[in-house]
């Protein structure tokens, strides 16, 4: 009842209210809804105060469409699709390998690798080679970070190979990328192939060219690589002759090392001396406050001489052992115990029998057992949100301390979130100890987790497709489900689990391209057929598809489809679906919609490969044009279409445009990455934190009002529309007081206020708000600036909803105005203007003054596109509709004939054995109420 529950609360509360930096969040309500805000607020703080991701470039900008107006992190890098996750895990790996407590006499192997750096060109790789747990990953972590401090314009690659079978040890995504990260430090953004064979076959070729472009030494470090799947046929590269800046190093289990390899210059890791085991021993002890005799040191010392018993890992192991019993135990007992165990796996077998020995229940017992063997037989691990649902009567303390005694010990870790085995001998023991090594308790345990996935998508996997569940399909469900039926060799079900789109889309959006192939081999399909297959489940899919968020997911799914056949080099089955993304995208959206422009550089992507030049070009040139209007000229997604172009330009042999562009695009790209700053933003919240600063000593300043709107469109961004609502409030106030109640940028704080009020539905105050940033922008700016059009076309929106109709009419009028004055009367930003105002008059009834219209439109497509463009066959069906309605219906069937003869054209067009099967690909939102005219007035609607 909104009561300090008791005593102990209180005091808490009056302690945080002294912390600065504390954040208290004064939650009345049940348990699930608290632990819900907490986790928003969390997440809100990292995103802000860590990351700093919110920081874009905001000013003078207002307030588009939420979901699109932050670039998704594919367009850093161009069209090349870029995992965050993966990048997260090899951070984490590095962090994970260098935290140790001592060097391990590390000195005189850290000479050798600077040799290796300074040596004269050519040289092969060098090879780091050690027994299981000899430091390797240690060595060459603690190495990187003297390069990181010491050699400043050194750009170090690393990759940290996992466990065998897990994605980190997956070639293609390995290469992938390795090359993306050598793109990002050259600023070049070119077409990447994912085909897998073709990337590897490329990566020398792209090695050597953004080498070039690179001032200074570049150094690629893999670590484990000999737990890459068929490393020595995938790392071929290897083998050739390195570009003069760079140098290559790699470290093997000595035992496992390809045979053409040991002929590279190697550097071995020594067993650990006597001094380095004291040491490390030693360090572990004094954490616990462990004192050992001189007789224990001697014994101990004696132990650790032969090969198994002298390496970093097992020493570590036996050091936090001992630590571990030390307090409470007898450490002689337990030092009896370590000396009879003779390799790192039986020192692990010891561990975890202590760790039995120390539950209380045999219940806690099956749990530990299961908890470790269902994290063995995953992909990449399990989450412990994961095992609470996979056992119900494992409660949170339980599992907490287990895990913390899991961790301690050196058995498990944690990467992105997951549970996994912190080194292979841990799990080899856990196989040994539980398992015995039998394929069919291996198999129950993989049953158990597919069962989980299953449920997790909320369908029976069972069915062809699941309609409803693209909300479900989070990337664990994507990661693990496929990979467990491959497993389990059920080629079936991984069939039927590959023709759920969301699970596809999932793994090619994450750059998993080389994964999701090879299921697809491994069911038997060929590329065709696989083609054919995912198109059949999409006009399933469509046929069910109604509303417009429906329609947008739809065409998300037509565009996911059409980019994975082109990157498997299907050109001409690729052009349907992405022709069909925009045409969704176009009627469910906006012709001037972002993402009208991602389908439109898809589109052009294809007719590129296809060296269909004179296409690409007119569609590059519009996507431009969409971009440049919804983001303004200096955002990221325009440097993308400029550097498209650029590409274009030169395979032509347009040098000097190409250069042009491409200089263009350099400036914005490094403006925005100053801007973004490092991952961590250290300088961006610096500067934030000053501007916050002079917030709360209460300056009335242009910028801090400045500064103020962009606070409100960052968490109305993040849908927190009360904050953001009172931070568009100050800001315009401030600027009334500051600039005058008539100033442009009291305009941009009504339109921001305009938008978030649409957003909550409250349309009464958001047309009152439209209507007086239109005033002040209709007197203040050019009759063709961005911003008035931009108001002008959301008022518009905002009254035919509301069934204004007769307002909205002036409206599009003008929007038609400033198209014209922007672009010229013949281009074809004016038509989808013109067909706009045509249809807000057939909705009024007016169908006299929506044909002359409709006709000037169709003339503006035909000159623009040509007489078979698909959008000349949207207008004249829009046109053989009015005609039907008029009563004129032999006109209607000449211009409906006409019509269906250019979508009959564009299905000719794309050819193709898979699409041939789909004649009617493009015509299903249309053709669906054929018997309706209305429907050809809704599929025209712009």
């Amino acid at each position: 009842d909104g009561r300090v529950s008791s005593v102990t609360v209180q005091q808490l509360i009056e302690q945080i209210s002294y912390v600065s930096k504390a954040k208290m969040i004064d939650h009345v309500g049940g348990v699930e809804e608290g632990a819900y805000e907490i986790c928003n607020c969390v997440e809100k703080i990292i995103k802000q105060d860590i990351l700093g991701c919110e920081m874009t470039d905001l000013e003078g900008k207002d307030l588009g469409n939420k979901e699109d107006s932050t670039a998704p992190e594919e367009e850093v890098f161009g069209d090349v699709l870029w995992d965050a996750h993966d990048e997260q895990e090899q951070m984490e790996a590095f962090q994970q390998a260098s935290n140790s407590t001592c060097e391990l006499g590390f000195e005189k192997y850290f000479e050798r690798l600077n040799d290796l750096v300074a040596a004269p060109a050519p040289i092969p790789p060098l090879l780091v080679s050690g027994g299981p747990g000899s430091g390797k990953s240690l060595l060459l972590s603690k190495w990187i970070q003297l390069q990181q401090k010491h050699s400043p314009n050194t750009l170090i690659l690393y990759h940290f190979v996992g466990r065998p079978m897990s994605t980190s040890s997956e070639s293609a995504l390995i290469i992938k990328r390795l090359t993306l990260k050598l793109m990002q430090h050259s600023w070049l953004v070119s077409p990447l192939t994912f085909d897998p064979a073709k990337l590897l076959e490329e990566f020398p070729r792209w090695l050597e060219k953004l080498s070039a472009r690179h001032q200074g030494s570049i150094i690629i470090i893999i670590d484990s690589i000999d737990q890459i799947q068929q490393a020595e046929k995938h790392m071929k590269w290897l083998i050739d002759p390195l570009p003069v800046n760079v140098r290559v190093i790699v470290s093997v289990n000595v035992e496992t090392c390809p045979q053409a390899w040991r002929l590279w210059p190697t550097l071995h890791l020594d067993p650990l001396n006597s001094k380095d085991v004291k040491a490390l021993i030693s360090a572990e002890c004094n954490c616990a406050n462990v004192k050992l005799t001189k007789e224990q040191e001697k014994k101990l010392e004696r132990h650790c001489r032969s090969a198994t018993t002298c390496n970093a890992l097992y020493v570590t192991l036996l050091g936090k052992t001992i630590a571990c019993v030390g307090n409470t135990g007898n450490i002689d007992e337990i030092l009896q115990q370590c000396c009879q165990c003779q390799d790192t796996v039986s020192l692990y077998r010891l561990v975890l029998r202590s760790i039995q020995e120390s539950l209380q229940s045999d219940k806690e017992k099956r749990l530990l057992r299961e908890i470790l063997c269902v994290i063995g037989v995953s992909h990449n691990g399990v989450s412990e949100s994961e095992l609470i649902e996979l056992y119900p009567e494992l409660t949170s303390a339980v599992l907490a301390s287990l895990l913390h005694s899991l961790h301690k010990m050196c058995l498990l870790t944690y990467g992105c979130g997951l549970l996994k085995f912190q080194h292979l001998q841990a799990w080899e023991m856990v196989k040994l100890e539980y398992m015995e090594a039998d394929e069919n308790v291996i198999s129950a345990y993989r049953q158990k987790l597919v069962e989980y996935f299953t449920m997790q998508l909320r369908v029976l996997i069972f069915i062809c497709f699941p309609f409803n569940s693209q909300d479900r399909v989070t990337w664990r469900s994507a990661d693990e489900l496929p990979w467990l039926f491959q497993q389990q060799g059920d080629k079936q079900k991984l069939h039927k689990c590959l023709l759920n789109l969301f699970v596809s889309q999932n793994l090619y959006k994450r750059g998993h391209f080389a994964e999701l192939l090879s299921y697809w081999q491994l069911v038997g399909k060929d590329k065709s057929s696989m083609a054919a297959e995912y198109f059949d489940s999409l006009k399933e899919y469509e046929k069910s598809s109604e509303g417009e968020e429906s329609m947008i997911c739809l065409a998300d799914l037509y565009e996911t489809l059409g980019r994975f056949l082109k990157d498997l080099g299907l050109l001409s089955q690729a052009v349907a679906p992405l022709q069909r993304s925009l045409e969704i995208r176009e009627t469910a959206l906006d012709p001037d919609h972002p993402r009208v422009a991602q389908s439109l550089h898809q589109l052009a992507g294809v007719y590129v490969q296809w060296k269909k030049f004179g296409n690409a070009e007119q569609l590059y040139k519009q996507a431009l044009e969409i971009s440049e209007n919804a983001y303004g000229a200096e955002h990221p997604r325009v440097a993308r279409e400029l550097d498209a172009l650029a590409t274009l330009y030169q395979k032509q042999n347009k040098y000097e445009q190409a250069e042009q562009l491409r200089k263009k695009s350099f400036k914005i790209r490094q403006k925005a990455a100053r801007q973004k700053g490092s991952l961590c933003g250290f300088a961006l919240l610096r500067q934030r934190a000053l501007q916050l600063e002079e917030l709360t000593l209460g300056k009335d300043t242009p910028d801090n009002a400045r500064t103020l709107n962009e606070l409100g469109v960052l968490y109305y961004l993040q849908n927190n529309l009360e904050t953001a609502e009172l931070f568009l409030k100050r800001s315009l106030e401030m600027r009334e007081r500051v600039l005058g109640s008539e100033h442009p940028d009291c305009a941009q704080s009504l339109n921001n206020l305009a938008a978030l009020y649409n957003e909550k539905k409250h349309y009464d105050k958001a047309e009152e708000l439209y209507e007086k940033a239109l005033d002040i922008r209709r007197r203040a700016l050019a009759p063709d600036h961005p911003s008035l059009a931009y108001t002008v076309k959301h008022l518009a929106v905002l009254y035919k909803k509301m069934g204004k109709l007769d307002k909205a009419v002036p409206l599009y009028e003008l929007a038609v105005e400033i198209r014209q004055k922007s672009f010229g009367p013949k281009h074809p930003s004016v038509a989808t203007a013109l067909v706009n105002l045509a249809v807000l008059y057939c909705q009024m009834k007016k169908q006299i003054e929506a044909l002359p219209l409709y006709e000037r439109a169709l003339k503006i497509y035909e000159d623009s596109f040509g007489h078979m463009h698909p959008r000349v066959g949207e207008t004249l069906k829009n046109l053989a509709v009015l005609s039907y309605e008029r009563g004129d219906f032999e006109k209607a069937a000449e211009l409906y004939k006409r019509a269906m003869e250019i979508k009959e054209a564009e299905t000719l067009l794309i050819g193709g054995k898979a699409t041939s099967r789909h004649s009617s690909s493009g015509d299903t939102f249309s053709l669906k109420s054929a018997l309706s005219p209305n429907a050809f007035l809704e599929h025209g609607q712009r």
